[in-house]
């Protein structure tokens, strides 16, 4: 059996992950978090997954390419700094890096992609998310994923169409622009909504969490089938087959 390390394991995905694989009978090669050495880890397990924080991402990257051992990162809140080092870990192992690990978000995604295409640029986009109260990083990784899916439809980097404040801004909404708005409260597990706004009519994909454990489960399913993967980089649309 394919065997697991997870980096942030005292973290709520880490816990939650254990428990999953425990239950679908994947072993966990052990766990690691803030101020642990990566490398044993790396160097006892088939994959890791990795739910840690940025600034872990770079040691990570390091360990896991030293060992040639796959690396399934869904830890959110990163830079282009990080893709940048993910893009060159992926030249030398499999690594999937996602802002999600649900599989019913990963068919959103594609859903979105197909309405974006479609509709057309006169059709205006609004992501709205809620996630509970210690959530650090807005818009969510999640919410972001969902923004690419729909400006790359369109042929535009999300950099370029992107809007996620809109204070103090005066004037229209300005026309093929994507815009986000984020909500923290209470216990939330992650709700995301993708609003298409035409003319005299609206159209709305939706993904509501229930519990946390479907991120885990998705997240051991990528691991599962990334320790199987040549190197290069990955999405979880391909776990599905998508």
């Amino acid at each position: 059996m394919t065997a697991i390390g997870i980096l942030g394991s005292a973290g709520r995905m880490g816990r939650a992950i254990a428990a999953i694989a425990a239950d679908l009978g994947a072993p966990i090669a052990g766990g690691i978090d803030a101020g642990g050495d990566p490398m044993p880890l790396a160097h006892d397990s088939d994959v890791l997954v990795d739910f840690s924080a940025p600034s872990a991402l770079e040691a990570n990257l390091n360990a896991a390419c030293t060992t040639n051992t796959p690396i399934l990162i869904g830890t959110t809140g990163l830079t282009r700094t990080h893709h940048a080092m993910i893009d060159n870990a992926a030249a030398r192992i499999a690594v999937l890096q996602t802002g999600h690990t649900s599989l019913g978000v990963t068919l959103l995604a594609q859903l979105v992609a197909q309405a974006a295409e479609r509709l057309g640029p006169e059709w205006d986009i609004e992501i709205i998310e809620a996630h509970h109260r210690h959530k650090v990083d807005a818009p969510s990784g999640t919410a972001m994923m969902l923004g690419e899916a729909a400006s790359e439809a369109r042929g535009l980097p999300l950099s370029e169409v992107s809007v996620v404040d809109r204070a103090g801004l005066a004037g229209a909404r300005a026309e093929g622009t994507i815009g986000f708005a984020a909500i923290r409260g209470g216990s939330i597990a992650g709700d995301h909504k993708v609003l298409f706004a035409g003319p005299g009519e609206r159209l709305e994909l939706a993904h509501h969490a229930e519990s946390r454990e479907i991120f885990a489960r998705g997240a051991v399913r990528g691991a599962l089938w990334l320790a199987e993967q040549p190197a290069g980089r990955y999405r979880m649309s391909e776990v599905l087959g998508l």
